[in-house]
């Protein structure tokens, strides 16, 4: 049997999406079709490909069963063309319960798709400056985490706000993956304070390559988001940063790199079990005062 590639080529579409299902879809396929012509041999779109839209009574009438939804038809025939593993960030769809799902896909360059993720943290929050967010309003979350297999390695998946989890991220590692996807449409306040940090950090902790797709700019329901697309290395090392414009980001990947910090610094082999205690104060009276 040969022996696994040692290197790949990484693309991260960044997309402005808006509350079109039909511009999405080929706003998001022309910039995979450049993501192809640049080489990349994995593709990742952003969270909320196919629609970014926050009320419900217009979510709702867009979205699709998984079998029945133009966007992941459209997607399954474009990595079966360009020949690459397409990792649709995620989508809105209708899960099987008929609730909706905020659903990560992996395509092979055969069109099939190979797994599948549906978000498990919701972002029910309120910042600063009055921006209020409820997705488990609108999403059903997950309840497994998913490892999938590529060429290259093994793919732990999330999304978005999954990033703040660390223990998630940690299984995964744990579980065998080498990288991890982090597709996001974080807002521009809190994508300002913590997106190159947590990403960084993730990748530090899991000694994981990282690759975080994003939504970028003002979208059509007034929301903003962050955008920098970001590669970034098992050291923590920033190998490629998009800007707020949709565009392409392209990182080379090479997995000696990784094998290299795991054995430097072996911190995956070293967790040890622990209990948590509630110190009490055993001095006596006298002693304590």
């Amino acid at each position: 049997m040969a022996d696994a590639p040692k290197s790949f080529r990484v693309g991260l579409v960044q997309m402005c999406a808006g509350r079109s299902v039909a511009r999405n879809i080929d706003a998001a396929s022309e910039l995979i079709r450049a993501a192809a012509r640049g080489g990349a041999q994995y593709v990742q779109t952003p969270e909320m490909t196919n629609i970014l839209e926050l009320e419900r009574e217009r979510l709702l009438p867009a979205l699709r069963l998984e079998a029945d939804d133009p966007g992941v038809t459209q997607f399954r025939f474009l990595a079966r063309e360009l020949g690459l593993w397409l990792h649709v960030g995620s989508l809105a769809l209708l899960g099987e319960g008929g609730k909706p799902v905020n659903r990560s896909l992996l395509i092979s360059p055969e069109g099939r798709i190979t797994a599948r993720y549906d978000k498990i943290h919701m972002f029910d929050v309120d910042l600063p400056g009055g921006e209020t967010y409820r997705e488990s309003a609108n999403y059903q979350p997950g309840r497994e985490a998913v490892v999938a297999t590529l060429p290259w390695g093994q793919l732990g998946m999330t999304i978005c706000y999954d990033l703040r989890f660390p223990h998630l991220h940690r299984a995964l590692a744990k579980a065998g993956a080498q990288f991890l996807a982090v597709p996001a449409a974080f807002t521009k306040p809190t994508g300002t304070a913590h997106w190159h940090t947590l990403l960084r950090a993730r990748a530090i902790e899991c000694q994981c390559y990282v690759f975080a797709a994003a939504q970028g700019g003002r979208h059509e329901i007034g929301r903003e988001t962050f955008g920098h697309s970001l590669v970034i290395s098992p050291w923590g090392e920033v190998l490629a940063e998009g800007g707020v414009q949709p565009a392409v980001t392209f990182a080379d990947v090479e997995l000696q790199r990784l094998e290299d910090v795991r054995r430097q610094v072996p911190s995956l082999r070293h967790d040890r079990p622990f209990d948590v205690v509630y110190a009490v104060d055993t001095l006596p009276d006298e002693v304590a005062s």
